[in-house]
C-alpha cells in the first residue's frame, strides 16, 4: 500500500491526486534524455528540463531512480538533451514507454559518442555536474559542452496533451 506524503506544514497527508492534477497545469518542454552503454543507444522522455546558469552553461533534467539510463548517465558521466519538435510527438510517446526498441524507427546519428534525434528543435551535449536526490528521481546539472538549434518549433506539454507555444495576439487599448 503506498502512503502519502506528508504537507509541506507537516499538518497532514497530501492528496496525490490533487498533486498530479496540479502539476499537470504545468507547461513543460518535451526532450528525450539519451547516453551509450556498450555502443547501444538508450534513452527516456523528460518534461523535466530547465535552463540553470549562463556561465558556465548548466541545464538540470530529473530521471527516476530506477531508470536503466540513470544509472548509465552515471557510469559514463555523460548525456544528451534532444529537445524534441512539434512533429516527434511520436517519438516521444515511444520514449516514454517501457519497451526495449525504442530507437527502432526513429531516425537518429552519433553525435560526439551520443544519440541525436534528426529534427529535434535543439541538441544539447551535457557533462555531469553534480546530482541531487529528490525523492523518486535524481536532479542532474549538466555543463553544455555543445549545443545547436534548428527552425522546428518545439514540442510542449501540459494537461497531459501535447502541443506548441502560440504567442498570445497584441491586447489592445491596453494601459501604457
Amino acid at each position: 500500500m503506498m502512503s502519502t506524503p506528508p504537507t509541506a506544514d507537516g499538518s497532514g497527508p497530501l492528496d496525490a491526486h490533487r498533486f498530479k492534477e496540479s502539476m499537470a497545469r504545468v507547461t513543460g518542454p518535451v526532450a528525450i534524455v539519451t547516453a551509450v552503454h556498450d555502443g547501444a543507444p538508450h534513452g527516456t522522455t523528460v518534461s523535466s528540463l530547465a535552463s540553470l546558469s549562463m556561465s558556465p552553461a548548466m541545464i538540470t533534467v530529473a530521471l527516476d531512480n530506477g531508470s536503466a539510463l540513470l544509472a548509465i548517465v552515471r557510469e559514463t558521466g555523460a548525456f544528451g538533451v534532444n529537445v524534441l519538435s512539434a512533429r516527434q510527438h511520436e517519438a516521444a510517446m515511444r520514449f516514454a514507454s517501457r519497451r526495449d526498441d525504442r530507437f527502432a524507427g526513429v531516425a537518429w546519428e552519433f553525435a560526439d559518442g551520443l544519440p541525436r534525434l534528426t529534427g529535434s528543435s535543439a541538441w544539447l551535449r551535457c557533462a555531469v555536474s553534480a546530482e541531487i536526490p529528490g525523492g523518486d528521481h535524481t536532479l542532474l546539472l549538466g555543463t553544455v559542452r555543445d549545443c545547436s538549434t534548428s527552425d522546428a518549433t518545439p514540442l510542449v506539454y501540459s494537461r497531459r496533451t501535447f502541443g506548441t507555444h502560440a504567442a498570445l495576439p497584441e491586447l489592445t487599448g491596453a494601459a501604457s
